[in-house]
């Protein structure tokens, strides 16, 4: 990981020949790392991805008394649970600026029998949580906040919920649905979750509910916006293989028809849980041919930059908003990407930062309500501003790959998910990968 402020890209002219590993999915692992404190037993977890919201995730674990056992080393952890018991029944966390610690150890805890206090970030200060506490709030979770309501930092008292259905809105983000879902087996009457307000794609609540069924516990949803969560539910123990991160894999997959030839991201294949894997199969637009072999998908392309603009919904796998933006230039014709409301309330406003970054290049964008509209010129030399988004210097790091002068403004907030992203693109760009 580069330590400087700054981090310029060094253009290459490719074509390339890549066969690359990337960590594991941020997503599946605190997924799995909630799911391993709340069984009855010993999990391990292998290809773990080790990043700054996965560390805020075990340092809570811990703070709330679970042993928990680490090796880097070999992306493997151990966490025994008890039950659905919290070993401390007071205690003070810090989630940072993890967006799913945040949301699913709020769940966890409103839903438990004890008094936690949590603080966050800067940034996960400003980004929604009333949705999910209302939802604990309206079963007789007791929330008191230290500033403004809905928002970080409050203390929860979960010990006198009684009821056993709620509704939940999750128009500005699913992981407030996800929370709710994998911490329902601490109601051992069950729980009964009904939607409201506005939707958007449910690719990560999907995830969700495969993960549940694989830990031992079955969801069920009657009707459309509905999910129920039988009595007597528990998680079992597990020995558990988290996929490779998708998100991340997109942005090596999306060098083939930057730059042409081929790549190929060890073991991310076609059957992935992850709903980023449609951006693979969206890149076969970009006249790139989509190979799943034995050890993972190639995605190849033999005419670089060389593909039409696309009018195109991301609203299942939207964390790919940055990375086809920063395609869209090279375009033939303009791009159009809707249904990505719910980013403006991520880690950045994303639609707004992706518009100002690709403007800042001489690039003809604008904001639309639920999306973004570009159309295709030669990026010009620009220091991007990241806006403390891994997702934004990320992705832009790619048009540095083509066009001479692209700098990278505080690269180090990859650690959030992806330590070594510049490290990886630095060997990328040596005579020997490329």
């Amino acid at each position: 990981m580069t330590t400087s402020s700054v981090y310029e890209v060094s253009p290459i002219p490719g074509p390339v020949s890549l066969s690359l590993s990337v960590p594991g999915s941020k997503s599946i692992t605190n997924r799995a790392l909630l799911m391993a404190a709340l069984a009855e037993g010993t999990s391990t977890l292998y290809g773990t991805l080790f990043s700054e919201d996965s560390r805020h995730f075990l340092s809570c674990l811990k703070e709330l008394g679970f042993p928990v056992a680490i090796d880097e080393e070999k992306k493997q952890v151990t966490v025994t649970g008890f039950g659905g018991r919290i070993p401390k029944k007071e205690a003070s966390i810090y989630v940072g600026s993890a967006g799913t610690a945040a949301r699913f150890l709020t769940a966890m805890l409103g839903l438990s029998d004890g008094v936690y206090h949590l603080d966050a970030s800067k940034q996960m200060r400003k980004r929604p949580m009333k949705p999910l506490l209302d939802s604990l709030s309206s079963i007789g979770v007791h929330v008191d906040y230290e500033g403004a309501e809905g928002f970080f930092p409050f203390t929860i008292t979960g010990s006198s919920h009684t009821k056993h259905t709620m509704e939940v809105d999750i128009g500005n983000s699913s992981q407030f649905l996800s929370a709710l879902l994998m911490s329902a087996p601490l109601k051992p009457e069950g729980l009964s979750i009904t939607l409201t307000g506005m939707t958007h794609a449910l690719s990560y609540v999907n995830i969700t509910i495969r993960m549940m069924e694989q830990f031992g516990c079955k969801v069920s949803s009657p009707t459309e916006g509905s999910y129920q969560i039988p009595a007597g539910s528990s998680y079992q123990p597990q020995h558990y293989q988290i996929e490779p991160d998708l998100s991340a894999a997109c942005y090596f997959y999306a060098m083939a028809p930057l730059l042409g030839g081929d790549v190929c991201v060890n073991h991310v294949h076609f059957d992935s849980m992850q709903g980023d894997i449609q951006f693979v199969r969206l890149l076969e637009k970009c006249g790139c041919s989509c190979v799943d072999g034995p050890d993972g998908i190639t995605v190849s392309c033999a005419s670089p930059r060389s593909y039409s603009g696309m009018d195109v919904d991301l609203s299942s796998f939207s964390d790919q908003s940055m990375t086809l933006a920063v395609l869209a230039p090279f375009a033939s014709s303009p791009t159009i990407i809707r249904n990505i409301a719910h980013i403006r309330l991520q880690e950045s406003d994303r639609i707004h930062a992706i518009v100002t970054e690709l403007s800042r290049m001489g690039i003809c964008c604008r904001e639309l309500p639920d999306g973004i509209y570009i159309e295709p010129a030669l990026p010009k030399a620009a220091s991007i501003e990241t806006y403390e988004d891994h997702r934004m210097a990320m992705s832009f790091a790619l048009l540095g790959l083509v066009v001479p002068g692209i700098k990278i403004l505080n690269p180090n907030c990859c650690k959030k998910t992806f330590e070594t992203y510049f490290k990886m693109l630095d060997q990328i760009t040596s005579s020997n990968l490329v």
